[in-house]
């Protein structure tokens, strides 16, 4: 039995262009698989832990420490977990072996992946190339504020555990005693600011000099390839485990621990009733995985032909879960703790006011535990149980000190890591070695990630265009300076503006319609059932069917879903930043102005626009090819050997002969089942000619 024709254009033809230059040769009896993308000459992992680590050292980074925590905690506590364990389950985990299983078979860059399953799909490739490239250039001005910070660490006392004194007046600085010193530090010495976005302002010379350093380390670890990044994952990967462990520990030896956990898990099954819930969840998992970046593509096709991918899959998503359960954990235990101490200094500045009002004889009727000698003895429960009754008998400046909105305060992105973290950490014991560890631990996090985005860069350009795989320490050199050059625009005074606009919207919506083109393309227009027949050659058995319907229908659906209420949110709510306004050290959401908005539709268009330009122009490379070969047999061309896919086992006896009758337009099996010892060829660039294949004797 043969399969059906793949999806044919006008003429009824098979795919074209690139997958015309797709061939099966053999190898050695045991299957050996080197890598297919680059011939013989292809990297390949060392051992299957070098893979696991860099596998996860991409997908768990800096989102899981402060942007999932957040998530959690502001969208129901433990009832937001179980809805992110459910959309991981039925969306998360199907399209993560999607990439795993086309990176694995056809063992390529994301380009390659998607040009060979059909031409006018690589522009999906290049798409991801320019999504990870957006990210590359802000991500790695995050490193560089956690080399910034690292510096500043071993201090003691730490330098934004007191405002600093104005020499000329011999006060202290208005803007930091308006906020508080880890504000102070954070808005004005590590980014001296501007006020908006409009202010653009001078470089700050101590992060661009933190920048060339981040790009430097970014690059001397992936010159090499593979090979390089493999062995720095190693450390990389693994300390920042070691790092929360050794937090959470401390933490939980902290008076206000369990308040943090208990406002964490605190289920709140209401909130399932709003949209932006779900959309948020569903957003959460879709990073999380980095889905559509071309970076598990890439680390996957890589790996040996007949690796479990399917394993990897669940293995590489369930420590994913874990790690953002553990750092959670680690947040809200550390949160509850400064939130408490912030609380009980609240709690012991009011009592101390009302002791001063009950001895002027203006607060006789208030309760006389008040007039204590010592007001930190106050507990909190009793003073917010007396404020619920009488608050509204004193004046405003007498305010309720209320432990969880304390935990509210910077809890999101940024302001999670350099603002409020450094607060509790100056409270610890010993607070330079413990915030040099989550410096190291932040830098690390940042490092691995950054591994897995270059990779989704360099490795489908260097499959896809010979001459740049030839020149590997070239490509990359030269990439990592124009990513410092551009890199630049991060380190002026609005520099965290840009940052904030291209986290926000430079990847989101790309990414999404990546990952709806990729669906769509593997579901439908190559088939689920041809897709899944690929992978049983692969794994040696076969996946369940319930994979065919979760990407024909629930994950393309839900992708389409999420794509839309993006959408819809962007259109109905004005895009707006947080800036911050020195004069009363605070900070206030601002809308983006017109040119800012301009730029901001421009990145969005610049990476999806690579999709619809990389179909329109197949159809036109394909219309020429159509009208200067008008005139030849059909069966001439090469494209005619992909116009039938075999499921069927090969038979022994009539195989040699199918192939020998067949000698003068050799029409290929994809990955036929039960031969183990077959490979893919490299994919040839457009308008090379093709070399003539061996015949196999299979």
């Amino acid at each position: 039995m043969e399969k059906p024709p793949l999806p044919s254009d006008e003429e009824g033809q098979g795919l074209s262009q690139s997958e015309s230059d797709v061939g099966l040769v053999s190898l050695d009896a045991e299957g050996a698989s080197e890598g297919a993308g680059q011939g013989e000459d292809r990297p390949a992992w060392d051992s299957k832990l070098q893979y696991v680590l860099a596998q996860v050292g991409f997908s768990v980074g800096l989102g899981n420490v402060w942007r999932f925590p957040y998530l959690c905690h502001q969208n129901g506590g433990g009832a937001f977990m179980v809805l992110y364990v459910m959309l991981l389950l039925v969306i998360g985990v199907p399209l993560f072996f999607m990439e795993l299983a086309a990176g694995q078979s056809i063992r390529q860059g994301s380009i390659g992946v998607w040009k060979h399953i059909s031409p006018r799909l690589a522009g999906i490739g290049y798409s991801s190339c320019m999504v990870c490239f957006f990210v590359a250039l802000y991500y790695n001005v995050i490193i560089a504020w956690s080399l910034f910070y690292l510096g500043n660490s071993f201090q003691y006392p730490l330098p934004w555990e007191q405002c600093p004194v104005d020499l000329h007046t011999n006060q202290t600085v208005k803007e930091c005693a308006a906020s508080s010193p880890t504000s102070y530090f954070w808005f004005r010495k590590a980014l001296d600011i501007s006020d908006s976005i409009d202010q653009s302002g001078q470089f700050n010379p101590i992060i661009t000099g933190c920048l060339l350093a981040a790009w430097t380390i970014v690059c001397l670890a992936m010159i090499k390839g593979i090979k390089s990044s493999a062995r720095v994952m190693y450390f990389s990967s693994v300390f920042p485990y070691a790092v929360l462990f050794c937090f959470l520990i401390r933490g939980l030896m902290l008076d206000g621990a369990m308040d943090g956990i208990t406002y964490m898990f605190y289920p709140k099954l209401e909130n399932w009733a709003n949209v932006q819930v779900w959309r948020q969840a569903a957003t959460q998992v879709f990073f999380a995985l980095g889905l559509g970046y071309g970076s598990v593509i890439a680390y996957s096709s890589y790996n040996p032909v007949h690796n479990n991918c399917h394993r990897d899959a669940f293995m590489v998503s369930c420590i994913n879960f874990m790690t953002s359960v553990l750092a959670s954990l680690v947040v809200f235990v550390v949160l509850g703790f400064r939130a408490k101490n912030i609380a009980l200094e609240c709690v012991a500045t009011n009592v101390g006011l009302l002791s001063e009002m009950t001895q002027a004889g203006s607060a006789q009727h208030w309760w006389p535990w008040f007039n204590v000698s010592d007001p930190r003895s106050v507990g909190l429960q009793d003073y917010r149980e007396w404020y619920k009754h009488y608050g509204s008998l004193v004046g405003t400046n007498i305010t309720d000190c209320d432990l969880e909105k304390e935990m509210n305060k910077g809890v999101e992105g940024t302001g999670l890591a350099f603002i409020a973290f450094t607060e509790a950490m100056a409270l610890f014991p010993a607070s330079p070695f413990w915030s040099a560890l989550f410096f190291l631990m932040l830098l690390n996090l940042g490092l691995s990630t950054m591994f897995g985005t270059m990779q989704g860069i360099l490795t489908p350009l260097m499959d896809n265009f010979r001459v740049l795989g030839r020149h590997k320490t070239m490509l990359t050199v030269f990439s990592c300076i124009l990513g410092f050059l551009i890199g630049l625009l991060f380190t002026q005074r609005s520099g965290n503006y840009f940052v904030t606009m291209f986290d926000d919207y430079s990847a989101t919506l790309p990414l999404i319609i990546v990952v709806v083109f990729e669906t769509f393309s593997v579901s439908w227009v190559y088939g689920a059932d041809r897709f899944l027949d690929d992978v049983e050659v692969m794994l040696k058995w076969r996946p369940p069917v319930v994979y065919k319907y979760m990407w024909k229908y629930v994950c393309l659906l839900g992708m389409v879903g999420l794509l839309a209420a993006s959408l819809l949110r962007m259109i109905f709510k004005r895009p707006t930043y947080t800036a911050w306004d020195h004069a009363t050290g605070s900070e206030s959401s601002l809308e983006y102005p017109g040119w800012a908005l301009a730029v901001l539709s421009l990145l969005i268009l610049t990476a999806s626009l690579p999709v619809p330009i990389g179909y329109l122009h197949s159809l036109l490379c394909r219309r020429r090819g159509l009208a200067g070969d008008e005139d030849e047999d059909v069966a001439d061309r090469p494209r005619e050997r992909y116009t039938k896919c075999s499921t069927a086992e090969p038979e022994a006896n009539n195989q040699p002969a199918s192939l020998a009758e067949n000698d003068s337009h050799h029409r290929v099996h994809f990955l036929p089942l039960g031969v183990d010892h077959y490979r893919l060829l490299p994919q040839q660039e457009d308008g090379e000619e093709e070399e003539e294949e061996e015949d196999t004797g299979v």
